[in-house]
């Protein structure tokens, strides 16, 4: 490998790596939240503590683990030395390297919900039916808890909504699409969370993993008025010709409630949200911004295009990749030594029965787009670990990838149409294995010209 293709690898990986630092989920809970002798300060909100007789922790998310440690060190060691009457955490299986002291802790499925993911919610739902006026309720809520908090209306059943859910992904349904029919079928997204939760005081700490952080799609919103509809839901399913396709039960509720039969969920002016507090403590642009200085601190010239990047991955990769090309024949784009940058969240129609994930799958529509050119690298890795149902984050690609696929007996082109990514990067070596995060703030998308 030339030496110079050899450190612009190793500088992708370590931009990359300043993104997922400045996204951690701890540090974001401790520059959001803080108690002193008399109050709580998260954001611009500030609650009395003589207010309260009791604290509760509830997290939830990939990055619930890491959040509600920090949650719990910052109620318990502040003055006072407060203690948390309870709580829980719900996380994806396997992202729990570090466990809270004092409340529980459970693993559940995600993106498809599972059984434990049903058992926690009822557990959660048991705990909010216990507070009062006299309670604060801190929500730590990172991205994967609209598949980790699976509470599935009735007579919906679970299995209808790990099928629903999973037509919906194969279709290339966006979050906010996806989003709006999960919420209408469950007992807790879409602000029933904080209903259930009335009349105590929440505070939620949102990390951001939505394109522009609407505060009612992180994680389907549970503590926020939702701005959806049943006949939204139904609007996303005919969008991908699912209705029929859809279990009877999904289909019957949400017709149902599009006729006014069933109660919609919290809106925007519903009392129950006057004690309810969101903030998001931290986003991709946050995470863009931080790569874009460690870019400079390498000696590249940065140009963040976006931290909002959605459409088809395909097409998205083969625009990034037109940037990266331009800049080196050109420099008009921006002159090498060059680092661009993106983030947001792509969507893959799967139309083949192969093993990826849209990170991989950028990567490789990228690989396409800059064979042949020297002295340039992307990478494309998703800041929670993991890309798809795979236990890597993404890949990275040279000018020579697809050069040296050939030489191996792979057939790139194949692999891409069959949405294969997976296997075509790790024979080449080329996957980027970060393991669990703690954090979960989209995807981050480097691209070099030395």
């Amino acid at each position: 490998m030339p030496r110079l293709e050899s450190k612009l690898r190793r500088d992708a990986a370590a931009i990359f790596k300043a993104g997922l630092d400045a996204a951690d989920a701890g540090k974001a809970v401790r520059a959001h939240l803080s108690i002193t002798a008399r109050e709580l300060k998260s954001g611009r909100v500030r609650l009395p503590l003589k207010a309260f007789d009791r604290i509760f922790l509830l997290a939830v998310g990939k990055a619930a683990a890491q959040m509600a440690t920090e949650v719990e060190s910052i109620v318990t060691k502040g003055p006072g030395k407060r203690r948390l009457s309870g709580g829980l955490a719900v996380t994806k299986h396997g992202h729990a390297p570090a466990a809270p002291r004092y409340i529980e802790i459970i693993e559940a499925g995600h993106p498809i919900p599972d059984e434990a993911g049903l058992k926690a919610s009822g557990m959660v739902r048991d705990l909010l039916r216990e507070l009062n006026a006299r309670d604060l309720l801190i929500v730590a809520l990172s991205g994967g808890a609209s598949a980790l908090l699976s509470a599935p209306a009735e007579p919906v059943t679970l299995t209808a909504k790990q099928k629903t859910t999973d037509l919906l992904l194969r279709a290339g349904a966006d979050i906010f699409e996806l989003n709006a029919v999960r919420k209408h079928l469950s007992l807790l997204k879409g602000g029933q969370l904080a209903a259930l939760a009335y009349p105590a005081t929440v505070v939620s700490l949102l990390l951001s993993d939505v394109i522009g952080d609407p505060i009612d799609v992180i994680g389907s919103g549970p503590t926020a008025p939702d701005l959806s509809t049943f006949a939204d839901a139904i609007g996303a399913l005919n969008k991908y010709d699912l209705l029929g396709r859809v279990p009877a039960a999904v289909r019957n509720v949400l017709q149902r409630g599009a006729n006014g039969e069933l109660a919609e969920t919290p809106k925007p002016g519903d009392p129950l949200f006057e004690n309810v507090h969101n903030v998001v403590v931290g986003s991709n642009s946050l995470a863009l911004a931080a790569t874009a200085r460690k870019a400079k601190l390498l000696g590249y010239r940065p140009l963040v295009l976006s931290s909002s990047m959605e459409g088809e991955t395909r097409e998205v990769a083969r625009v990034h990749a037109s940037i990266l090309r331009e800049a080196v024949t050109s420099g008009s784009s921006v002159r090498p030594p060059a680092c661009i940058l993106s983030g947001g969240e792509t969507t893959v129609t799967v139309r083949g029965k192969g093993k990826g994930g849209r990170n991989q799958e950028f990567a490789l529509a990228v690989a396409f787009a800059i064979d042949g050119l020297a002295n340039v690298v992307a990478l494309s890795a998703g800041t929670d670990g993991t890309d798809g149902p795979t236990d890597a984050a993404g890949a990275i690609v040279t000018g020579e990838t697809v050069g040296r696929a050939k030489e191996l007996g792979l057939d790139p082109f194949d692999h891409l149409v069959r949405n294969d990514a997976y296997p075509f990067f790790d024979a080449l070596g080329d996957l980027l294995k970060t393991g669990p995060t703690g954090t979960n703030v989209m995807d981050i998308n480097v691209l070099l010209a030395g």
